[in-house]
């Protein structure tokens, strides 16, 4: 594993999922969880902005997610139409091949229209590398 590209560095944009840093984790972390009300992404529909609680957590092997690339690479999601469930499981998706642990992500839309949506998504390392492989 690299060094970390971002970690300390100032940073104005978004970055992709292949840019996400991870960093040392010991052994005895048997979990991990982020959570974020400040996630958005664009209605495919309306293109109104929607605004999401989300919970992404994993049980390390040795590394975790560095957080303040996550925080810039759930940034670029907000200007990108994506229904609620395919946002989450393109997040677990993304996550879990960085990581190469599954990666459970938990969205709650915030109230539109009086409906609440919630959709949770795991991906798992070998179901990942299968889809990139395009089986």
């Amino acid at each position: 594993m690299n060094a970390p590209r971002y970690l300390g560095q100032s940073v104005g944009h978004a970055i992709s999922a292949d840019d996400l840093d991870t960093v040392p984790v010991p052994p005895n972390v048997g979990r991990v969880t982020y959570r974020t009300t400040e996630l958005s992404a664009l209605c495919p529909v309306t293109g109104q902005p929607d605004i999401y609680d989300a919970t992404i957590s994993y049980q390390p092997n040795g590394r975790s997610l560095e957080s303040k690339a996550l925080k810039h690479y759930l940034w670029g999601f907000r200007d990108k139409g994506a229904y609620c469930e395919t946002l989450a499981a393109t997040l677990a998706d993304d996550l879990t091949a960085v990581l190469g642990v599954p990666v459970t992500v938990e969205l709650r839309q915030q109230i539109r229209g009086g409906l609440v949506l919630s959709a949770t998504a795991t991906a798992t390392a070998t179901a990942t590398a299968t889809a990139s492989q395009g089986v």
